[in-house]
């Protein structure tokens, strides 16, 4: 298996197979425990209904961050793993986790601390904004549980900068200054655990659009999602991992139990430069005044906007609703007053369901962001067990993978024999460290693949170390830009499509790539996109006319992009020519 080839397979492949464990849901928390089983030798499978982290871990704040909010519910100890996993994840996986400079605006001085008081003792306070003395207490306690592993400054408070006194509204009169971090394509790091996964141990598999349909003695019922083909194999434990949809998970396991509940974080992203330009590379952190806390940042060449906090009932229906963008561009106003946000700004939104251990919280933001492990032993008619994860969040994936690795070790009598903790992730492996380091990075990419040196630069940022292998592919076919998206080229997405599970155009657009993300999807770029993978992946001219529908469907109806219905309707333009499966070579 080359550096980039991950070792995705069909559910045909898998038919009798024998796995020590099967996985149910490949969102970052069961690709976390595929990956941390895998590094113990253990033979997994894991299994998505749908494709790799198209749920929820697709549709994180990407945040990689302690949780400073949840101190007053009392979380100390959530807070104190998740402020040591971010840094963590800032060490072995640099390419795509950065630190964020986050700054807190402030309008009094004593406000908040009964509130604050009267949240930690569980109880429901009034409505009022955290005043300095409530957040500087507060930030130091964070500051404090996150002092393992720590590789950023602790925070400060000041008056307003003479800069920013006309960024917020007029009240602020004072700052606060932490560092939390961001991550740029969670996406691409859930593909590089399960190839790191695969390394570790080969007997291991991944498949998407794999449905589990049921399991009686030790044989689960696998069905092809495109296809409708069964096939069975045997296995001596199951994680259920799927997180909103773990108790219906459960249920098809022959399980029982309601452990979970759904909240929705609808996100926006606009293209405002006079925002983006103002914030300087920092996250404005802030309460809207019904006491929602709120975040914008920088992302990319974009601003990210969130979140909402609405409990569902069903995870497979959702969606961002006007109601919610007209929310969050009210919010801006009321903190940026000086700028004007309208719905033009929007270029992509998207939501994701929280899967929240079942609470009888009065408010969503008052249910724990913590996580536990189940087990659900063998029954009647099941001879093996079930390890179910319920809650956590996407910064405490690895902590979370490492309790139930350990469970699941147990339930199979064999010992732990390595640590997560400290192993570098995908590209984050022989990462150049700093700004020489990465020029004669470069200098060695340019010098074997014939890239430039632009190109160079922008797959080391995209792919970390990776990049180099991916390089040389590249500039062996003839690396052309996409003609309406240059940020890619026709080879990449070539190999995105062969290489790392694309099944539908949506997974190549959505997942693979952050031209959707960025705004950047139009008409003309995403018929182009269609055309190349149709050549990837053998696409006759029916179903390349099938998938530009269904993606052009999805872009509109759920991320909010503006594609004219022309896209949807016309067959995708095939050209033999932008990419061939000898230009880019086999594996």
């Amino acid at each position: 298996m080359s550096a980039w080839q991950l070792p995705f397979v069909r559910p045909a492949a898998l038919a009798d197979r024998h796995f020590s464990t099967v996985i149910v849901g490949a969102g970052i928390n069961g690709v976390g425990v595929f990956r941390d089983l895998s590094l113990q030798r253990v033979d997994c499978l894991i299994v998505d209904k749908g494709d790799f982290s198209a749920g929820a871990s697709s549709a994180p704040s990407r945040m990689i961050h302690g949780g400073l909010r949840y101190l007053e519910n009392g979380s100390f100890s959530l807070v104190a793993e998740a402020t040591r996993e971010r840094n963590l994840l800032l060490r072995n996986a640099p390419h795509l986790v950065q630190p964020l400079k986050t700054v807190v605006p402030l309008s009094s001085f004593f406000g908040g601390l009964m509130s604050s008081a009267l949240k930690f003792f569980g109880r429901t306070p009034p409505q009022r904004t955290r005043g300095l003395l409530a957040v500087a207490a507060g930030l130091r306690l964070y500051d404090l549980l996150g002092r393992r592993q720590r590789v950023m400054p602790n925070h400060r408070i000041s008056r307003v900068p003479a800069a920013d006194r006309g960024l917020f509204r007029a009240a602020v009169r004072w700052t606060a200054t932490f560092f939390d971090a961001w991550i740029s394509h969670p996406e691409w790091l859930v593909l590089e655990l399960i190839g790191d996964a695969c390394r570790d141990q080969p007997r291991s598999a991944a498949a998407n659009y794999c449905r589990v349909m049921g399991c009686a003695g030790n044989i689960l019922t696998l069905r092809d999602e495109l296809t409708g083909a069964l096939v069975r194999v045997t296995a001596d434990t199951v994680v259920n991992a799927s997180g909103a949809w773990l108790d219906r998970s459960t249920a098809v396991l022959g399980g029982a139990g309601s452990r979970v509940m759904g909240t929705k974080g609808s996100h926006l992203v606009l293209d405002h430069p006079a925002l983006r330009d103002a914030l300087e590379g920092r996250m404005a952190y802030f309460e809207a005044v019904d006491g929602r806390v709120c975040i914008v940042y920088p992302f990319l060449d974009r601003v990210l906007v969130g979140s909402t906090d609405i409990p569902v009932d069903d995870p497979d229906q959702i969606g961002t609703e006007p109601a919610e963008v007209d929310y969050l561009l009210e919010v801006l106003g009321e903190v940026f007053p000086n700028l004007s946000f309208g719905r033009g700004d929007v270029v992509y939104t998207y939501v994701g369901v929280r899967p929240l251990a079942r609470s009888d919280a009065d408010k969503p933001g008052q249910i724990s962001r913590d996580h536990s492990v189940v087990l659900d032993a063998p029954n009647a008619t099941r001879d093996i067990p079930i390890v179910g994860l319920v809650g956590g969040k996407w910064t405490t994936f690895r902590a979370l993978a490492e309790e139930a690795t350990d469970e699941v070790l147990r339930q199979l009598g064999r010992p732990r024999t390595a640590s997560t903790e400290s192993i570098p992730i995908g590209g984050g492996a022989e990462l150049p460290a700093d700004a020489q380091a990465v020029e004669r990075f470069v200098d060695r990419m340019v010098a074997s693949s014939g890239v430039d040196r632009a190109r160079a630069h922008t797959l080391l940022r995209r792919y970390g170390s990776k990049a180099m292998p991916l390089a040389q592919r590249l500039g062996a076919s003839g690396d052309v830009p996409l003609r309406h998206a240059s940020d890619y080229s026709a080879a990449e997405l070539s190999y995105l499509c062969l290489e790392t599970g694309v099944v539908h155009l949506d997974d190549l657009v959505i997942r693979r790539t952050l031209l959707a993300i960025r705004g950047l999807v139009t008409d003309a770029a995403l018929a182009e996109m269609a055309g190349i993978a149709a050549e990837a992946l053998g696409w006759d001219a029916a179903q390349a006319h099938r998938e530009l529908q269904a993606c052009a469907s999805a872009l509109r109806e759920r991320h909010g992009v503006r594609l004219s219905p022309v896209a949807a309707d016309a067959p995708a333009p095939f050209d033999a020519s932008l990419t061939t499966r000898s230009a880019i070579g086999q594996s």
